[in-house]
């Protein structure tokens, strides 16, 4: 079974569209899409009527706390299936990789990242400034550490795993790139990156402040910390 954790905050607009693509990129699949929403506006109440509907639309509403990373975590708790995906919930992340994506674990792939970089990929929906600290945060993560420099895009925010790699790994919810500590903190042998076009957001807004950038530097640290102990 695929379970599709969805960190999400404030995105009304987009709630049915991406449930409705993932729905026809997944007809043929068992899956279950479980929402961890941090939201303060009507998000809330269209994922709760959407999961009265659908028994695979799952929902936690978390009160008074917000990140990333952390919802992410909270969605890994959750997860009835073996095989866990992570995607925004903006539509900036297609719904239809997702089928490609499986198949890579299907045969045989621990993890699956969809790439802005590889042969194919386009990061064509960020502005120049997105880009740059896009960027930034990269080459920061691989100057740090040696098992982030083989992959092209090691801050992606959506990913497949399988769940089992998750075990015994402490992952430490601060930041916005959960994906990093995955990939530094977990023992896997298979990695597949394939190539995907990040969109143009249509609705709602960014996430990224100056907040989220100095929550990346902190997670950084911890991470350099934590690794260095694991090791």
């Amino acid at each position: 079974m695929l379970s599709v954790v969805i960190p999400i905050y404030n995105e009304k607009n987009n709630i049915i569209e991406l449930v409705k693509r993932i729905e026809r990129n997944l007809n043929d699949v068992e899956y279950e899409i479980i929402f961890v929403d941090d939201s303060i506006d009507e998000t809330t109440n269209i994922i709760l009527e959407l999961a009265n509907k659908d028994r695979r639309v799952k929902l936690k509403h978390r009160e008074n706390k917000r990140g990333l990373s952390s919802a992410v975590i909270d969605g890994f708790y959750i997860a009835s299936g073996d095989i866990i995906a992570v995607m925004d919930g903006d539509l900036q992340h297609p719904p239809e990789i997702l089928k490609q994506m499986l198949e890579e674990i299907y045969r045989g792939a621990d993890i699956v990242i969809p790439s802005r970089f590889v042969n194919g990929g386009s990061d064509g929906g960020l502005n120049l400034f997105r880009k740059f600290v896009s960027a930034s945060a990269r080459y920061m993560g691989k100057i740090l550490f040696k098992k982030l420099r083989r992959v092209s895009d090691p801050t992606s925010g959506i990913f497949m795993i399988k769940k089992s790699i998750l075990s015994g790994a402490k992952l430490k919810p601060i930041g916005w790139k959960i994906l990093m500590e995955i990939l530094v903190l977990c023992n896997y042998n298979k990695l597949i990156e394939v190539p995907y076009t990040f969109d143009t957001r249509n609705s709602g807004k960014s996430k990224m402040s100056a907040t989220v950038q100095i929550q990346y530097i902190g997670q950084l640290m911890s991470l350099f910390v934590r690794s260095k102990i694991k090791a």
